[in-house]
């Protein structure tokens, strides 16, 4: 006989209290946590429990009774279902309080280290249309809101192009409307839907790993360029017809796209890296500037999602390189060189080294185009590349500039700074969490003497930090 499954309480007039982890807020409730989406602290709520463990549980809002002054309008018509914009309900000025908390609380309860005064959290200037990317895939599974499967009706559309659900691999919510790119991206993505709608155009099938339309990205640029690369898997000439006659309808449609691209890819995930990029029309780059200095971009590189906050995150990074022009200077996770070129002209020499090799021979170009002659760059696996024979070879870095992935870094990786023994390292993260772990276990030779967190991501719980670390007298 099957076990009755047990009925979940629902929680009355219940205040939110605090910001939490992964964009969610806090309530408490006979002394256990609750943890909530899409409410900010201050309103009272009735909540309805999801998931209930030993030590918390997990619900979300069926009522608001008293909305709190932190609250703001979401301007987003899918706010609530997407997930990827979690605080747009919170005011921008609470967000960056959150931020300046969350980097506070890592550092000090993660790294346990002797830290500075933190610098106020840098804001973004811009709230919305402030990526450069964003990707969409493709599904014949969207994704159908409470809404609409309360309603009982028969939906035959069942393919859609917008983000992935949370927690549904397979199922795609279909994005009308994003606010987190200028509108261009908008009028692209809806076209192409209704262009393959009406052609009847097969929609990717995850789980089967069929379908002819995958997924999209797009990229712009403060030079005003526009990059389109569209995933297909074609299965045969006939696949091959429909998306060559879908790609010149884009190119006709929007002359605004210099670079319109596509990848034929049967994997059975959308990642690229490792796909040939066909050119359909235009160039296969577009060029970001920054000060004096322009960047290419392809389609496999990495570059700041977000631009103007890119370069505030530098300018953080050159200042506390305190570069006077003859030091030498580690890159490490140099992506495209954008660091590297960035502060090239107050050092000696920089040599960077970056994964992806398509990244580093655009780093190469990216120096050659801006006329930066004292850069080297080397591609490889960063615990590989980065041991005591590289720097016998070309020379202890005076500097060490390190842009880790969210992981943060290798031990080997800190074990060699160490051998390094660099004056100063400026360590900049996407994770405090894991910076935090790395500082202690550079804490030993060296201390903390600045902290500086950066907004990259409005509207979302992600923050970018920046450390100095100044080498400790040990005479």
């Amino acid at each position: 006989m099957a076990r009755k499954k047990k009925e979940l309480p629902l929680l009355e007039n219940v205040e939110i209290t605090a910001v939490a982890a992964e964009g969610k807020s806090i309530a408490r409730v006979d002394g256990g946590v609750v943890f909530v989406p899409f409410v900010v602290p201050g309103d009272v709520v009735d909540l309805q429990v999801k998931k209930k463990k030993s030590s918390y549980m997990e619900a979300v809002a069926t009522k608001i009774h008293k909305r709190s002054e932190l609250r703001d309008e979401p301007f987003c018509r899918h706010f609530g279902v997407c997930g990827g914009c979690k605080w747009q309900c919170l005011k921008y000025e609470e967000q960056l309080k959150a931020k300046q908390q969350q980097v506070f609380d890592n550092l000090t309860r993660i790294g346990k280290v002797e830290l500075p005064e933190f610098m106020p959290i840098l804001g973004s200037k811009k709230t919305r249309g402030y990526r450069n990317k964003l990707e969409f895939g493709f599904s014949n599974k969207r994704w159908l809101t409470e809404e609409e499967v309360r309603s009982g009706k028969d939906y035959p559309v069942k393919d859609a192009v917008g983000f992935h659900i949370t927690g549904a691999f397979d199922k795609i919510l279909d994005i009308e409307e994003c606010g987190l790119m200028d509108d261009l991206q908008n009028r692209i993505r809806n076209e192409i839907r209704c262009y393959a709608l009406e052609k009847g155009l097969e929609f990717y099938d995850l789980r089967e790993n069929r379908g002819l339309l995958r997924s999209m990205m797009m990229r712009n640029s403060n030079t005003g360029e526009f990059m389109l690369l569209v995933q297909f898997r074609i299965e045969d000439e006939e696949g091959r017809q429909q998306a060559m006659a879908l790609m010149q309808h884009i190119a006709d449609g929007f002359p605004e796209i210099s670079s319109l691209l596509y990848v034929d890819n049967h994997k059975a995930n959308d990642t690229f890296a490792d796909q040939e990029v066909h050119l359909f029309k235009g160039t296969d780059f577009i060029y970001e500037k920054m000060e004096n200095l322009r960047f290419k971009v392809g389609p496999k590189s990495f570059y700041q999602t977000n631009t103007d906050q890119a370069y505030e995150l530098y300018s953080v990074a050159r200042r506390f390189a305190s570069l006077t022009g003859s030091e030498l200077v580690y890159d490490l996770y140099t992506g495209t060189g954008t660091i590297a070129n960035f502060v090239a002209g107050q050092a000696r020499k920089v040599i960077g080294i970056e994964y992806v090799p398509e990244a580093i021979e655009d780093a190469k170009v990216n120096s050659e185009i801006n006329g930066i002659g004292n850069t080297l760059f080397y591609a490889g696996d960063m615990k590989d590349v980065l041991n005591s024979e590289f720097i016998e070879n070309h020379g202890r870095p005076d500097v060490v500039i390190t842009d880790p992935p969210r992981a943060g870094m290798h031990q080997s990786v800190i074990d060699t700074i160490l051998f390094a023994a660099p004056k100063r390292i400026v360590y900049v993260s996407c994770n405090p969490a894991t910076q935090a772990r790395d500082l202690q276990a550079l804490d030993a030779d060296y201390r903390v003497t600045a902290v500086q967190p950066v907004d990259m991501f409005p509207h979302t719980q992600h923050v970018e930090n920046v450390v100095l670390l100044e080498r400790r007298n040990k005479e």
